[in-house]
């Protein structure tokens, strides 16, 4: 894997000369900031200066350093600030007046109750662009309710659609809902950028729930039940939309899943497994019928792929031109040939661990690569060079300020 590093030729990306406040925590502003800072822009990542952000606690640590934190705080700078205080937030307002970005993931109303809300910062910059980042939005009744992923997945549908038949309703294990709004709001900063550029330099308000982008992710549950009256159900790993569509197991213990979308792929993999016969059956022209008689063509697929190991089944599959992928887990994806020749996850400098593995940027460009100028950082790190060096602020005041932990 190709290393990518301080010694690298500096590309750092389309966003290059933007500056973003990151005053957000868990999971789904950092994400959306990290994504904004790989493709160049100056992110300013502020946090409690005493209990830092919740997400340095998350996940597994090397010798007590959190290993999450340096891929979601990379090409963050970081500044310990208590904005509950008047100096801190005073200090917010000053470092938002530089800024083209803020993105916060406060209770609606708690950063109008320190006095830096959207208005007041609005006022002293009025081309900022302030993304609100909420469980549920800035309005309505449950708009004050503390909200997380987990709620989201709950109450988008997800997880009533999760899961097998006859069991729970099924969360998954990490920070989808948070993920998904990460990258959201990621998109919708860049929308209102656009905006303001096209309206004469005036910023505004991105109102983003965690509940919505998952909602949508989840489908036209919403329409079908409007038109039709139907609800979905869990049916584990199968699908309502075509057959077979599951995840198979394999004469040596693995497991591969199989989508069958297209009708030319369904014709494929029934004449692999030896029964070319079920291709002209009247139901198997559309993936809806075909989804109705799932029991027969898993039956056919499963016990094919019952006989053979992952690699004849992965042989078999793409000679005859026929979608399959592997079930992987952290280890196959890291050793994973074409996983490596994309440099979906490179290798970079990290002053603990020497190198560290992560994911790269999340997606390729031609002209404006971004790129990983460092990972996450101690808490604080930046402080100095922010309040003095930018801010103008004595030496004297930051100690001060320091002692009475307002700073860090």
């Amino acid at each position: 894997m190709r290393t990518i590093g301080m010694g690298a030729p500096v590309h750092d990306g389309p966003l290059t000369g933007l500056r973003v406040i990151d005053a957000s925590t868990i999971l789904a502003g950092p994400l959306c900031c990290q994504i904004l800072g790989d493709y160049g822009a100056d992110v300013i990542k502020v946090e409690h200066p005493v209990a830092g952000d919740s997400m340095r606690g998350h996940g597994h640590a090397k010798d007590g350093v959190p290993l999450w934190w340096k891929e979601i705080s990379r090409n963050k700078r970081t500044l310990g600030l208590k904005l509950s205080t008047p100096e801190g937030a005073d200090l917010l307002r000053r470092l938002a007046a530089t800024a083209d970005v803020l993105v916060e993931n406060f209770r609606p109303g708690t950063l109008e109750r320190w006095g830096i809300g959207p208005d007041t910062l609005l006022e002293i910059n009025p081309a900022l662009v302030v993304v609100r980042i909420s469980g549920f939005g800035q309005r309505g009744p449950y708009a004050h309710r503390p909200g997380f992923g987990t709620l989201a997945e709950a109450m988008s549908g997800f997880a009533h659609l999760t899961g097998d038949e006859n069991g729970p309703p099924t969360l998954p294990a990490f920070g989808l809902a948070d993920s998904i709004c990460g990258i959201a709001a990621s998109s919708a900063t860049m929308v209102a950028l656009w905006a303001r550029q096209q309206n004469g330099g005036k910023g505004q308000v991105v109102d983003l729930s965690l509940l919505e982008p998952i909602m949508m992710a989840v489908g036209p549950g919403p329409t079908v039940y409007d038109q039709l009256g139907i609800i979905g159900h869990r049916h584990g790993n199968r699908s309502t939309n075509n057959s077979p569509r599951n995840t198979y197991r394999t004469r040596d213990g693995s497991w591969v899943a199989i989508s069958t979308s297209a009708q030319s792929i369904a014709e494929r993999v029934l004449r692999l497994v030896g029964h070319p016969e079920v291709i002209d059956e009247p139901w198997f022209a559309s993936g809806r019928q075909r989804a109705e008689h799932a029991d027969l063509l898993d039956s056919y697929v499963g016990g094919w792929i019952a006989e053979r190991t992952r690699d004849e089944v992965m042989r078999a599959f793409d000679e005859a031109g026929a979608a399959v992928a592997p079930v992987y887990d952290a280890r196959d994806i890291v050793t994973d040939d074409h996983v490596r020749a994309a440099e979906m996850v490179v290798d970079v400098p990290d002053p603990d661990f020497g190198q560290i593995l992560m994911h790269n940027v999340l997606w390729r460009m031609s002209e404006t690569p971004g790129r990983i100028r460092f990972t996450g950082r101690a808490l604080g790190a930046d402080t100095d060079d922010l309040l003095v060096n930018e801010l103008g602020c004595t030496p004297d005041t930051v100690a001060d300020l320091r002692d009475r932990e307002i700073v860090a």
